[in-house]
């Protein structure tokens, strides 16, 4: 008599793992990912370079950007690059700290799993050691005055010393303070800064590093519509539009069935007296450069190249809103509206200049911008695309720093600072908890041994002596020199770090360990190979393109 038959409760072709397989999969996958980004770390760090599908290339040391390009398969490695794109939104630097230090808690967690102690006394004990850590990087953490110059400089500069930008340093952190400084803007006591919308990076290749700038204004890669208006005008009034000054077609399709031959030259005469109606509606608040979204038909250049106005067409959305906020104007949506206060005057410029082979639209010198633009200039396409995920970095710091004035020493310094002070709480803990609560500790220190390893130095050396240093009182800022591999005063060194960025680090790391942690089971809906091939035989090229 045969056995009872085995039930199936999933379908066949899907695929499960569960238990320790899985948990030692995910630790895998996420130090296979934080292996790939460790020596991105530091200002030693080497760069990656990436191709993507369609053969462009990318050469960056910024974690995100190396994450967003490799496409992984293992859902842990895609949590992972998920928390690298966090940080990148949430405060824009730390996007290589935080995929080392998720990777490292994991790790050091895999010891536990195999001395079967269970996910969830580890997860409480993760959870208790971020607490502590929050609180000790508060301890060390000191305020700083933003309206000082210098010391905004010093901070910024070490965000961008592990950069390519590192070399121009003094350019790049004079150009994101004044851009962060621009748009900043203040109402009913609410600071926003919005680099994204209003900081512009307009990439131009050719020239020198050394010609970048920061315009007060706006730069449109744009000519005038017409060869004989102005290309230079000195206190232009701005109208801004985002309607077209065209003839208004039908909005669905329309049929005219003409009998007379008086009645063809009456719809053209029609045609015509609306755009210059268009056009006086303008002209009658006597603007000297009209900027519009959409199009300009060729008549209507006519008329407003008789009353001597410059126009330029079809402008993005966006760079019409950024020169709003710089000139003063407002947009309009239908000419005959337009009043005496929609008129821009707080630019003192507008001129067109040639750049190699393109013309470049410029509105500068503004009274009061709260928009800029950033023009940098490089030897290749490749390099200018870095130095713009630098700057972004370098402005995304200061913006931290002006929104919460904390900072905490970097080099590793404020790791180590958490870690001793983590260690020493551990010990007067008691039961299993300790165990894991003190391999946090042990984690953190990954980033100041990452530093010494890309350095060159002796690790294991260099991390004791750090270690023995903070053990004495008033050593909380020494770190590790990141040029050198040896030791040194962080405050002497004038390397800091904001705050929010230490702490987003140390959450997003924790918060990814701790799920990946209580991950046991893995279904995933495999088809079987076979299936594929007999279901397609038709278009083979399909799956190709």
């Amino acid at each position: 008599m045969m056995g009872p038959r085995p039930v199936l409760v999933l379908s066949q072709n899907t695929k499960r793992e569960t238990g320790r397989k899985v948990q030692a999969g995910n630790i895998n996958a996420a130090k296979t990912i934080a292996d790939i980004i460790r020596t991105c770390l530091g200002p030693r760090a080497m760069m990656k370079m990436l191709l993507d599908p369609m053969g462009g290339i990318v050469m960056t040391n910024d974690g995100n950007a190396i994450l967003r390009e490799i496409q992984v398969q293992h859902p842990a490695a895609k949590t992972m690059i998920e928390i690298s794109r966090t940080q990148d939104e949430e405060v824009g630097d730390g996007t290589t700290s935080v995929i080392i230090l998720a990777g490292e808690m994991l790790a050091v967690a895999e010891h536990f799993l195999e001395q079967q102690m269970h996910p969830t006394v580890i997860i409480g004990a993760y959870r208790k050691a971020l607490d502590d850590m929050i609180s000790a990087l508060k301890k060390i953490s000191i305020p700083v005055d933003v309206s000082n110059r210098e010391a905004m400089l010093k901070i910024i500069n070490s965000a961008i010393n592990t950069k390519v930008l590192s070399h121009w340093s003094d350019l790049a952190c004079g150009i994101a303070l004044d851009a962060v400084r621009t748009v900043e803007f203040e109402e009913n006591g609410r600071k926003e800064i919005d680099i994204k919308k209003y900081a512009k990076v307009e990439k131009i290749p050719g020239g020198f590093i050394e010609d970048s700038c920061v315009l007060r204004g706006v730069m449109l890669n744009k000519d005038i519509t017409h060869p004989r208006m102005r290309r230079t005008i000195k206190n232009p009034r701005i109208v801004l539009l985002d309607c077209s000054l065209e003839y208004k077609k039908g909005e669905s399709q329309t049929d005219i069935e003409i009998t007379r031959e008086e009645d063809f030259t009456r719809i053209l005469q029609m045609e015509e007296e609306f755009i210059q109606q268009m056009s006086e509606h303008l002209i009658r608040v006597k603007p000297d450069l009209i900027i519009t979204e959409k199009g300009i038909s060729d008549l209507a250049q006519h008329f407003l190249m008789r009353a001597n106005i410059s126009a330029i067409r079809r402008v993005r959305k966006g760079d019409n809103n950024r020169i709003a906020r710089a000139c003063g104007a407002r947009i309009v949506s239908r000419p005959e509206e337009l009043r005496e206060e929609d008129v821009g005057t707080g630019a003192a410029l507008f001129e067109v200049k040639k750049i190699g082979d393109e013309y470049f639209t410029f509105i500068t010198d503004c009274k009061e911008p709260k928009a800029c633009t950033i023009m940098l200039r490089g030897a290749s396409k490749e390099i200018l695309a870095e130095v713009e995920r630098n700057l972004h970095d370098a402005m995304q710091v200061c913006r931290n720093v002006m929104i919460d004035a904390q900072l905490v020493p970097g080099g590793g310094a404020s790791e180590m600072a958490v870690a001793h002070y983590l260690t020493e709480k551990s010990k007067v803990m008691t039961g299993v908890e300790q165990w894991p609560y003190r391999a946090a500790a042990q984690a953190l220190e990954v980033i100041p041994r990452t530093l010494i390893q890309n350095c060159g130095a002796s690790t294991i050396r260099v991390l004791t002596s750090l270690r023995a240093k903070h053990t004495q009182e008033g050593s909380q800022t020494w770190g590790v020199n990141g040029e050198t591999g040896t030791l040194a005063d962080m405050k002497e060194l004038g390397i800091w770090e904001p705050l929010s960025v230490k702490l987003q680090t140390y959450k997003t790391a924790v918060e990814t360990a701790v799920l990946l942690l209580r991950i046991d089971d893995i279904v995933s809906g495999h088809k079987k190979k076979g299936d594929d091939q007999n279901k397609q035989p038709a278009a083979p090229d399909a799956a190709q393109d």
